[in-house]
């Protein structure tokens, strides 16, 4: 066990650009990790009156600032992706103050076990930090078409950024674990569930093993029929587990009236990017959100909702379970997105409950305003609440 912490077991998660260290992050919280991402606090370390902020000012000047006085981290990032000896500069600014919050969190997580993904683990103190390293690979051709599919990037600026970091095989001559990311999530899965049970010590699984999944029917029917809804009936919440997956696929065509028809696969795949809460009555699911913990940001995406079942009370159940998650999480906050019409219906729900409707705009930090702009779904309310008054990195 590590010496800094020995009653924490620490995986230290690395790989090259765009080959899914996230997805394995994502994979390990299911499992019952605490997830660090300590490339977004790098990218908090250097927000508006945060303490990377000035030093980053200072050394590479104003041009990289925009209108409202935030850093332009793409401007920033073609610079020094293209000049070595700008990025080891950053680096000496950044560095430390991550080092500092990765230490932060890890001391106060409730959870023994703790997975840090980092893409500069082998090259900082997070290295010795770590008990088991895991490194991801991916092909150059997959990562060249992620980086082009979901940031925007032309081919040559991809290529530049692939070639501007360490060779995979040097990363995995270091690795405990190597996790193949270049077929589906299913077998990306697999690998992860493997090396945890053969790496985590026995110890340090039970403590974080989440609840059993409740067994599914042994024939499930074409459209199974939904509890009575009466003001006894008893809801229970829980996260699912990858093990859900057809469950949920079947319920969420049932509640959208066949509108959506993900399959398992679908399922398995909004896995590797979120996390489910289900409500359950006498064994039936009844409903159904989706949410992800992601720069110490909450945010709760998906509703599904049983029609035949009153619906304030499936979401408080829901909410109350993934809000005891954010907490433990060490979240700042929690974003809601419910839609115009469920929002209408439920206003003294969220009233009560200490949400608020905001635009992203309104935000305080960067950090909120970013989550809140690449999370709101389309016809959908920004719903706010404060979990916590103390903030990461801001300032530190």
């Amino acid at each position: 066990m590590s010496q800094r912490w020995p009653d924490k077991f620490i995986i230290g998660i690395t790989g090259n650009i765009a080959v899914g260290k996230s997805v394995v992050r994502r994979m390990l919280e299911h499992l019952g990790a605490y997830g660090i991402d300590a490339d977004h606090l790098a990218h908090r370390a250097i927000a508006k009156n945060a303490p990377g902020y000035e030093p980053v000012v200072r050394t590479f000047g104003t041009w990289i600032l925009n209108p409202d006085g935030e850093i332009n981290r793409a401007r920033l990032a073609k610079l020094v992706f293209s000049d070595p000896e700008a990025m080891r500069l950053l680096e000496e600014i950044v560095h430390p103050l991550v080092l500092q919050a990765v230490a932060f969190l890890i001391s106060r997580a409730k959870r023994p076990v703790i997975a840090v993904e980092a893409i500069k683990l082998l090259e900082t103190d997070l290295r010795e930090w770590s008990d088991s390293i895991w490194v991801v690979v991916a092909s150059p051709e997959l990562q060249l078409q992620r980086l082009m599919r979901k940031r925007g990037m032309n081919e040559s600026e991809a290529y530049q950024r692939i070639l501007a970091q360490t060779p995979q095989e040097e990363k995995t001559r270091q690795a405990h674990v190597v996790i193949h990311n270049d077929k589906d999530l299913e077998h990306t899965w697999k690998q992860v569930v493997e090396a945890w049970n053969r790496v985590v010590p026995e110890r340090f699984r039970k403590a974080v093993a989440p609840a059993p999944a409740a067994a599914a029917p042994a024939k499930a029917p074409a459209a199974p029929a939904a509890p009575t809804a009466q003001p006894q009936l008893r809801l229970q919440a829980r996260r699912a587990t990858p093990k859900d997956a057809q469950r949920l696929a079947e319920f969420i065509a049932l509640v959208t009236q066949g509108r959506e028809k993900p399959t398992r696969v679908d399922i398995l795949t909004r896995f590797g990017d979120k996390a489910y809460t289900v409500v359950e009555a006498d064994g039936r699911i009844v409903g159904l959100l989706g949410w992800q913990v992601e720069n110490l940001v909450a945010r709760v995406t998906e509703m599904y909702l049983h029609p035949e079942v009153p619906e304030e009370a499936v979401l408080e159940t829901a909410l109350e379970h993934i809000t005891q998650q954010a907490k433990e999480l060490q979240s700042e906050i929690m974003l809601v997105f419910p839609t115009e019409d469920l929002f209408r219906r439920t206003t003294r729900l969220w009233r009560r409950l200490g949400y608020e409707p905001r635009s992203p705009r309104s935000l305080d930090m960067l950090a909120w305003r970013e989550a809140a702009e690449a999370s709101q779904p389309p016809g959908t309310v920004l719903l706010f609440r404060a979990l916590r008054k103390d903030r990461v990195l801001h300032p530190l």
